[in-house]
């Protein structure tokens, strides 16, 4: 691919120019720091290796022994857990960049990778920043600005207010102009943050202050944009890259459209139902925008598409390498870190635009630590289990995790992307739902069953994707939980044959331990009595078990027979059962009183239910309703109450920073605030209580 060039990574600097470019001086770079965590820093880890170039990384307190620093040639510490104090100390990452004598900076996305001040820093410095030219960053982050080049630029743009006059009054005035629905946008926004749909006149105020201030904390600026919001738009994005002479191309689109909290979820390239045509002008317009603005380097341009008449407006361009662009790669034979590592070195384009040839069907899952089912709250804790799919030349697992690893409360909650590819959509497809059930991950909640759901889904299968398709197709993705006997008869015969196991590693092979009589010798053979709750419902389950012979009763029923065995599966527990004449092969794992059974529909969890005189707890201070609990693990960014405050229903009582997302607690009822459960800045856990009401009985 790559005979034509000349090569300069590694080499000594030279000067190169194109037909119709300029000369552009070429920097050898043999040392890239990457100023970022995680799966994306694993990534660039990845190909630079394959290129024999050295890599550096940075880390803050709780990454000092995290994959991507372990996997790195060298890594220096960066600061403490908040990335205010770590990721984004920009002088401190370039002081290690000169100490370690990397001559390249690559950002990966999210921290610095889109800030102005650090590609500026760099540029002062003498070190390659790995994206594009600070002025090309400033002109596409800000919003209203980037929509004045581009109608310029004749790329097309949707109806909106960009103004600079942020007052309230102004604000209120363009929106009755726009109309309602209306979507504000925070003009240096990305990922969903500071973006909020007033639906009607009376919502707006409310909206425009809560995206204010979530832009604030996550942008620095607080000012805004308005636009149009289409009901039933589809998120087609397009992977461009341009070189330092004046050359761009693109990659073809991809569709992002469903998402959750405007934040993508799936992705898949390229993108569905559009002719060659459309798919041309699409990119044809992408390049444009890039050329706009002199861009160099790895750039998406994202369009708004209409689901009806398939016309597209301009949203915005990410300047910067994007989490999905392992798809691009799938559907096009390429790696674009390796081609951002050579155009940094000032090498030209590797791929003229006729010579970029598309083939097959590709998808991302990204697997999140979330609640799908309780509003996809953020969540965090430890990967106690985790099993991935075989990666293979059509799958890929973009992780930057391992099994016994922490998801940080500090950090986005995405644990990885899942990528697979086709040779068609459909194949594709069936690939992805295969993969995703292939995916085991116990000790905390992801939203892996969700992503079976909903690549099992009949619209999506049949590629009706739209931004509100979660919103549309809400009651079929999240219907009521059912849990069958045949799940509870597998969940007892996973905790039987670990047990069994298990005496078997100590050396107590033979002895009693399986029995419940005392004195009694069954040889391999146990009687059991579980309580395995789920969904809220608790589930009897008397055992029987005799070599491969057992006899299950749940719920006082019938008895059943059955056999099951032990498959060897490198230590953990994967099953092989008869139950009810259908042979079906599973894999369990048993984290203290917590199993897990991983099916074809995905994961299903029962409690093991000890006895009351073995399981007391404290009662819930203040029994139900008395209290607000931390829906998820975070920080406490405000508390807008205190103690004898009286509030209303629906008040604002404080401000929950989790996963870089504001979550604000809001009053259920009438009530008197008893106490605070910590002061600003507590790192809060999971459950943990926030605010406590006055008992309604003292109140009255």
């Amino acid at each position: 691919m790559y005979s034509r060039l000349l090569r300069v990574v590694g080499k000594n600097a030279r000067c190169f120019a194109t037909e119709s470019g300029p000369k552009v001086a070429q920097r050898p770079i043999n040392k890239i720091l990457i100023s970022n965590r995680g799966e994306i820093a694993c990534r660039v880890i990845r190909t630079a290796r394959k290129l024999g170039v050295r890599t550096v990384a940075v880390f803050s307190d709780p990454d000092e022994k995290s994959l991507h620093t372990q996997l790195a040639d060298e890594s220096y510490h960066v600061g403490e857990a908040a990335s205010s104090a770590s990721y984004l100390r920009g002088e401190h990452i370039l002081d290690i960049a000169k100490r370690s004598g990397a001559q390249a900076i690559h950002p990966g996305y999210g921290f610095l990778s889109e800030s102005v001040e650090f590609a500026e820093l760099c540029q002062r410095e003498g070190i390659i920043f790995m994206g594009p030219p600070s002025s090309a960053i400033r002109d596409m982050g800000i919003k209203s600005t980037s929509k004045a080049i581009m109608a310029a630029a004749g790329v097309p743009i949707i109806n909106g207010y960009h103004g600079e006059d942020q007052s309230d009054e102004c604000l209120q005035r363009e929106a009755q102009v726009i109309g309602f629905p209306l979507m504000i946008k925070a003009v240096r926004g990305g990922g969903g943050k500071g973006m909020r749909i007033a639906e009607k006149s009376e919502d707006f105020l409310t909206a425009l202050n809560s995206a204010r201030t979530e832009s604030q904390k996550s942008f620095g600026d607080s000012s805004v944009l308005l636009e149009r919001y289409v009901r039933s738009p589809r998120h087609v994005e397009v992977q461009v890259f341009a070189d330092q002479y004046g050359d761009a191309v693109y990659l073809w689109e991809r569709d992002c459209s469903v998402q959750r909290r405007h934040q993508k979820i799936i992705e898949e390239a390229p993108a569905p139902g559009l002719s060659e045509a459309l798919r041309r002008e699409l990119g044809e317009a992408a390049v444009r925008a890039a050329k706009a603005v002199g861009y160099v380097g790895a750039g998406t341009v994202e369009f708004i598409l209409d689901k009806e008449d398939l016309t597209f407006h301009f949203m915005e361009m990410n300047t910067r390498l994007q989490v999905e662009h392992p798809i691009s790669e799938m559907i096009t034979g390429t790696d674009l870190v390796e081609w951002q590592i050579r155009i940094a070195a000032g090498e030209p384009l590797p791929l003229k635009q006729s010579e970029i040839t598309r083939h097959g069907h590709a998808f991302e899952a990204r697997i999140y630590a979330e609640n799908p089912r309780g509003g996809f709250l953020p969540g965090a804790g430890p990967l106690s289990y985790l099993s991935t799919p075989q990666p293979s030349i059509n799958v890929r697992v973009e992780t930057g995790v391992r099994e016994g690893d922490e998801v940080s409360v500090h950090y986005d909650p995405m644990i990885a992307k899942l990528v697979v590819w086709g040779e068609n959509r459909a194949q594709a497809l069936n690939s992805l739902v295969a993969r995703l059930g292939e995916y085991h991950i116990s000790g905390l909640d992801t939203n892996i069953n969700f992503l079976i759901d909903l690549a099992s889904h009949p619209e999506f299968q049949l590629a009706n994707v739209h931004t509100g398709f979660i919103d549309e197709h809400f009651e079929t993705l999240f219907p009521p939980i059912v849990i069958s006997p045949q799940q509870v008869s597998q969940a007892a015969l996973a905790l039987v044959l670990n047990e069994l196991q298990a005496t078997i590693s100590n050396g107590n092979k033979g002895q009693d331990s399986f029995t419940l009589m005392p004195n009694a010798r069954l040889n391999y053979s146990l009687i059991r009595t579980y309580n395995l709750k789920a969904n809220e419902k608790v589930y009897s389950v008397a055992v029987k078990f005799d070599g491969q012979d057992v006899q299950i009763q749940v719920d006082n029923g019938d008895w059943q027979e059955l056999k099951a065995e032990r498959v060897e599966d490198g230590g953990r527990l994967k099953i092989r059962a008869n139950i009810n004449s259908n042979i079906t092969t599973y894999n369990a794992n048993i984290d203290g009183p917590i199993v897990c059974l991983f099916l074809e529909s995905g994961k299903q969890e029962f409690e093991l239910v000890q006895p009351k005189f073995l399981n007391a707890q404290a009662e819930h201070l203040g029994g139900g309703g008395s209290r607000i609990v931390a829906p998820m693990p975070g920080v406490l960014e405000k508390v807008l109450v205190k103690a004898g405050d009286q509030v209303k229903k629906g008040d604002s009582l404080a401000v929950l920073i989790a996963m870089k997302m504001e979550h604000i607690l809001k009053a259920p009822k009438d009530a008197i605030i008893k106490s605070i459960g910590g002061v600003e800045g507590d790192n809060v856990a999971k459950g943990s209580a926030i605010i406590t009401f006055v008992d309604e009985d003292v109140a009255k």
